[in-house]
């Protein structure tokens, strides 16, 4: 498979990303279907979502977080400050990059990305970030899996694979 950026995702069936830094629900199916996807690959993420991770790293994947702090300090992450510079180590390696927020991350990366992949929640969830606006009609839809709510997780959700339209 060749490399690719990928923006990568959870949201209710308005949008809703987050509430107070972290998610506002908890779907191991979800957690699941996200590690088997990333896994050997490349997390980038922002420090407030890292923070509100707090600060855990996923095994078995390396882990890029972008702050504007140029003092900022993690153990086994890459410390990174500007978009340029992702994308320059990007370049340079042969992993496919996940970009996994938050909003401003997102909207960031979003003219990059080759790919999304977009869960949606199957509810409405209170909160206070959205997912950014960006434009839909330059990505088609090339799989979706409704995953069935559980004993184990409250919520039907869907997962759909989006590949950027070649012009």
């Amino acid at each position: 498979m060749t490399k690719q950026l990928i923006a990568i995702w959870a949201e209710d069936e308005q949008g809703l990303i987050g509430r107070n830094d972290r998610l506002p629900w908890h779907l191991p199916k979800e957690f699941k279907h996200f590690k088997e996807t990333t896994m050997g690959q490349v997390l980038v993420m922002g420090r407030v979502t890292f923070e509100g991770m707090n600060r855990r790293i996923l095994p078995g994947r390396q882990t890029i977080v972008l702050t504007r702090d140029l003092s900022y300090e993690a153990d086994g992450v890459i410390v990174l400050h500007s978009k340029e510079e992702v994308l320059s180590w990007f370049a340079q390696q042969d992993k496919t990059l996940y970009i996994l927020g938050g909003a401003s991350i997102y909207k960031s990366f979003l003219p990059e990305v080759n790919g999304l992949i977009q869960t949606i929640v199957h509810g409405v969830f209170e909160g206070d970030t959205y997912f950014p606006d960006y434009d839909k009609e330059a990505f088609v839809a090339v799989s979706e899996i409704y995953f069935d709510k559980d004993d184990k997780n409250p919520y039907d959700f869907s997962v759909t694979t989006y590949e950027r339209k070649v012009e």
